[in-house]
């Protein structure tokens, strides 16, 4: 009985620090904007921002990223790239391929001159989807 108890007790000792070293962040959006190439393959300007409440979930430990939109967006992340900070930003990259296959790169970066604002970054090869977000 007492190999029973000690074997129950280790286990939830177990299972709680698993949970506490699962690294997952909630964001709510406010606004995105859309950067295409046009034909000649050039960079085209930003789209106005559309208002937008959307929660987005970065997980470490499903090695995920989800944008929840009416059209959910699932990527899959295949490298964590080395953080990057200068004077303005700090850059947290992810190496990902969406739902469909396609290969992108996902960008949070922190303005560190515009009171820490969050920007989500999805970079694609002909085109760039921009949130604005924020923790939740």
């Amino acid at each position: 009985m007492t190999k029973t108890k000690l074997f129950i007790i280790l286990l939830f000792f177990g299972l709680g620090l698993q949970q506490s070293y699962s690294q997952n962040y909630k964001f709510k959006t406010s606004g995105f904007s859309v950067l295409e190439k046009n034909e000649k393959g050039k960079w085209g300007k930003w789209s106005d921002l559309g208002l937008v409440n959307i929660l987005v979930s970065l997980d470490t430990n499903k090695d995920r990223i989800v944008i929840y939109s009416q059209a959910i967006q699932l990527f899959e992340i295949i490298d964590y790239q080395p953080t990057e900070e200068n004077d303005t930003d700090i850059v947290y990259s992810f190496t990902c391929k969406d739902n469909n296959g396609e290969d992108c790169t996902l960008s949070i970066i922190t303005r560190k001159k515009q009171d820490n604002r969050k920007q989500l970054y999805v970079n694609y090869q002909n085109r760039i989807i921009v949130y604005n977000i924020f923790n939740m």
